[in-house]
């Protein structure tokens, strides 16, 4: 206390507007605490209270801390929440220009000051959260980010879109962007789970062989569309759609080991099961007679594989598809093809000429054939068949052994004139009567 005021004394005194102020400077480092910044232009009362000079505390919190005692500019009420260690973040200077914050003397949380007034806040496009900024940010830099994802509220794409942090890569299977459904916040791959009600894309595009399980070596040939048959819970077991096989290749599958084959009554065929099977069920089988070959139908129906002749057939080596259909066995629909001899139509019996049930036809008058007479010389009957008057005479069967023809009357025998034009047909083998 004497020295100071023996200083003051040395330095002179001098009064002006009620204050006690120093002719000279007085050198404050001598006692460790230099005067510097605002602090030289401010008045010593205003540290010295009440001329008490000895024992004059040297933090900052004591005069700017609202107390009283000493009168000076305090931290105003919106001040963040500190520690009151000031000189951490002030200069002498001025109280304004903050240099730098320690932010290791900050109490209160990071967003009571980066609120976007006081100082830089989260940006618009920032991923939305609820955490603090000391959550994933250091004090260093704002850059540098030790993410949390425990308090984010949003879905992952608001931030993993590839432009603000990693999104999906270009090979990434087509899904939607709900990433939590599948990754994990620790790391991107393995994927923790695979929730398949995400992907988009059809299954082949990751079952592949390569990004996941594909179609073993053994597998049925079919198509690549995995969940007509499969679930997303398991491979097995497959619920069939045989919608995806392609035509002809039942066999494959339907060996008797993979799937159910061929019974040991089954008939002979190499003809895959589709042509007479469908994919609902065995039986009832329908052939389908399109794909068979004209004339083989003896190949298959030949009394053991399928239907043959029974005892009673009409005796012939003719194709079972020269005389009947392939939709049913009767009628049979056998058409004469024979000039010599015009189709009869339906309505004569085959037994009606072909006496002997086969193929060899016994003509009833030989010397007429093979004209119409050959069988019909017997139902001629000359009275209706006038060749020509003066005199009266008639054709005989050998005239009109073609009873398809022409029989004209005539005036006389020289057939020059005719009388009574008939060109004909008058009988033809459509007609269901003479």
């Amino acid at each position: 206390m004497k020295r100071l005021m023996l200083g003051l004394l040395w330095c002179g005194l001098q009064f002006g507007s009620g204050w006690l102020q120093a002719a000279e400077p007085y050198d404050h480092s001598i006692h460790g605490y230099p005067l510097e910044g605002a602090h030289r232009d401010a008045p010593c009362e205003s540290c010295h209270a009440r001329g008490v000079f000895e024992l004059t505390p040297k933090e900052c919190s004591t005069c700017h801390d609202r107390s009283g005692l000493y009168a000076d500019t305090a931290r105003s009420l919106g001040h963040p929440l500190t520690t009151n260690n000031c000189e951490a973040c002030h200069i002498t200077a001025n109280w304004i220009a903050v240099p730098y914050v320690e932010h290791g003397e900050v109490i209160g949380a990071c967003s009571s000051c980066h609120d976007g007034l006081r100082a830089e806040g989260r940006p618009v496009d920032h991923p939305q959260t609820t955490a603090e900024c000391d959550t994933c940010h250091i004090d260093a830099s704002w850059s540098v980010i030790n993410f949390n994802h425990d308090d984010i509220s949003s879905n992952c794409v608001s931030c993993h879109n590839g432009i603000d942090a990693t999104g999906k890569s270009p090979s990434h299977v087509l899904t939607t962007d709900v990433c939590e459904d599948c990754h994990s916040t620790s790391f991107w791959e393995p994927v923790q789970q695979m929730d398949h009600s995400q992907v988009l894309g059809s299954c082949v595009s990751c079952h592949d062989g390569i990004r996941a399980t594909g179609k073993t070596a053994d597998h049925i040939l079919s198509d690549d569309t995995c969940d007509d048959c499969h679930t997303t819970s398991a491979w097995l077991p497959a619920v069939f759609d045989h919608q995806g096989v392609a035509a002809g290749s039942c066999a494959t599958c339907h060996n008797g080991t993979t799937a159910t084959g061929k019974d040991a009554q089954h008939l002979s065929t190499s003809a895959s099961c589709d042509l007479c099977h469908s994919t609902i069920a065995w039986i009832p089988a329908i052939f389908d007679h399109s794909e068979v070959t004209a004339g083989s139908c003896s190949s298959c129906h030949d009394g053991i594989t399928a239907t043959g002749q029974n005892v009673g057939h009409f005796q012939t080596s003719r194709s079972c598809d020269d005389c009947h259909d392939t939709s049913f066995w009767t009628p049979d629909l056998f058409v004469h093809s024979s000039p010599v001899y015009p189709d009869h139509g339906n309505r004569l019996d085959c037994t009606d000429c072909h006496s002997g049930n086969a193929e060899m036809v016994t003509w009833t008058s030989p010397a007429y054939q093979p004209d119409c007479a050959g069988c019909h010389a017997n139902d001629f009957r000359a009275g209706p068949h006038k060749q020509h008057e003066n005199p009266d005479v008639s054709y005989t069967v050998a005239d009109l052994a073609d009873c398809t023809s022409s029989c004209h009357v005539y005036t006389d025998s020289s057939l020059s004139t005719i009388q009574e034009l008939r060109p004909g047909p008058e009988h033809s083998p459509a007609r269901q009567e003479w």
